[in-house]
């Protein structure tokens, strides 16, 4: 396939001067709550007997580089901070919420529930149950439309949602052959049998096993992946450096700007308080070109600098039905309207969840992406999401792949990621879901748009589309 998309798709353009481009469901709902859609179009995605399910806040820690600020920490101390903070924005009671949903990828052992641990840790009542979940990157955007289905099933009113990732101390286990002795030293029954296993260690038995960085069905690494994506979609260099650049340019103009407003102060133990994300870094396009290629060496394009770094931090919503919000006295900030799941080839369509993902989410929703004021993307490479501008903007790729008549449409670049993405902002894992949905519904109520659009690829050849509509001003 990468061999065909190459030749195939280099007539499928995206401007390369990106860098300068700034420019589920219930039944039951009262009549009353229906009355009071008003949105700034005739069309609404509000519907008769549909439960309407909203965000009514969220929050984040900052985003840090792994090995910097949160490196003595575990997972559950970030993500009971997300849960402090969304209590104190939100006032809710710590015994109103109905349950608790957290995403995480790399599981710390000593806390594989994570989501049980960080609520106990922030104060919720014990009472509520909570479990965590882990799809890869769209870890935490699981966690919110699991929490969507317990509403719209009726089972719950108020859900809290997040995610967390920590990248600085990762589970390293000793080798299979050294855990098959001391699993077995631990049985032996004599002296003789423990000396004679003990006898059998050898230098090899020793070596660490470290966390999987390549998919486990394609011994391949996402990085490897993502270079031969955009080779065979004909991103190139500078188009990826181009957009990087742009990613990082915007993220700090909006930190500087105080639009990041989901961020909270965070005091790490021992040390200072954190307010902000430390991975946001403009450089120049010069700078960036010195880089070598990371992956596919000694020339391939996908670079340290064109790709999300590893990263800290939690994020957590909430979450609930429209009358339980607004009887609590919460103003909402969106609507959480159809989102999809989808699932593709995991060698050659590893990172295309995007592009699977938003013609049918908008079909779900009876939208075109004409109707789309904002687009929130996961930015894993910009040769990804280069890429899946590409494939969106192929009739092509659209008739071939998508059983489509013609293309679903490139997102224009004046509602894409204009806050900067995971890029420049930071991904970790379990975590980003959250913050790209509480940053679309930001981003409708400053910019005055009413529908929202969020994507994410993910490991295992997955991804997520979620339409979200603006609340009522």
């Amino acid at each position: 396939m990468a061999s065909m998309l190459l030749t195939t798709m280099r007539s499928c353009h995206v401007s390369p001067s990106l860098a300068m481009r700034f420019g589920a469901r219930s039944l039951s709902t009262t009549a009353q709550l229906q009355a009071q859609v008003q949105t700034k179009s005739k069309k609404t995605l509000a519907r008769p007997g549909v439960k309407n399910i909203v965000l009514v806040e969220g929050v984040r820690t900052p985003f840090l580089l792994s090995g910097t600020t949160y490196a003595d920490l575990m997972p559950h101390d970030l993500a009971r901070a997300a849960l402090q903070g969304l209590l104190n924005k939100t006032g809710v009671p710590r015994d109103a919420v109905d349950y608790i949903i957290y995403g995480t990828v790399i599981q710390e052992v000593k806390t594989s529930n994570v989501a049980r641990e960080a609520a106990l840790g922030a104060g919720f009542s014990d009472k509520i149950p909570a479990h965590t979940v882990t799809m890869a990157c769209i870890s935490s955007n699981q966690a919110m439309t699991s929490g969507a289905g317990l509403i719209a099933a009726g089972q719950c009113d108020a859900i809290v949602a997040g995610g967390v990732e920590f990248m600085s101390d990762v589970p390293i286990r000793h080798s299979r052959k050294m855990r098959k002795t001391m699993l077995a030293l631990n049985k032996a029954k004599t002296v003789g049998q423990r000396l004679g296993l003990i006898g059998s260690i050898r230098m090899a038995h020793l070596a660490p096993e470290l966390p999987a960085v390549a998919e486990f069905s394609t011994a391949e690494t996402m990085g490897h992946s993502a270079d031969r994506l955009a080779a065979a979609f004909g991103v190139s260099r500078l188009e990826q450096d181009e957009f990087a650049l742009r990613s990082h340019t915007l993220a700090k103009k909006a930190q500087d700007g105080g639009l990041l407003e989901d961020v909270i102060s965070f005091k790490v133990p021992g040390r200072d308080i954190v307010s902000k994300d430390n991975g946001i870094r403009p450089s120049s396009m010069e700078q960036m070109s010195k880089l070598k290629a990371a992956f596919v060496k000694p020339h391939g394009t996908v670079t340290a600098a064109n790709s999300s770094f590893l990263t800290d931090g939690a994020s957590a919503v909430l979450i609930m039905s429209e009358e339980k919000a607004l009887a609590m006295g919460y103003k909402p900030k969106a609507y959480l309207r159809d989102f999809v799941y989808v699932s593709q080839d995991p060698k050659d369509q590893l990172l295309l969840g995007p592009t699977y993902g938003t013609p049918k989410v908008l079909e779900r929703a009876g939208l075109t992406m004409n109707d789309i004021d904002v687009f929130e993307f996961h930015e894993a490479f910009a040769g990804q999401i280069m890429a899946n501008l590409k494939a969106m903007d192929s009739d092509w790729f659209g008739q071939t792949y998508l059983g489509r008549k013609s293309k679903v449409g490139a997102p224009p670049m004046e509602k894409f990621n204009l806050w900067g993405g995971s890029l420049s902002l930071g991904h970790p894992f379990g975590a980003t879901g959250c913050r790209l949905v509480t940053t679309v519904a930001h981003r409708l109520k400053k910019e005055g748009g009413q529908y929202g659009l969020v994507a994410a690829c993910a490991a295992g050849g997955q991804g997520h589309a979620m339409v979200i509509e603006a609340y009522p001003q």
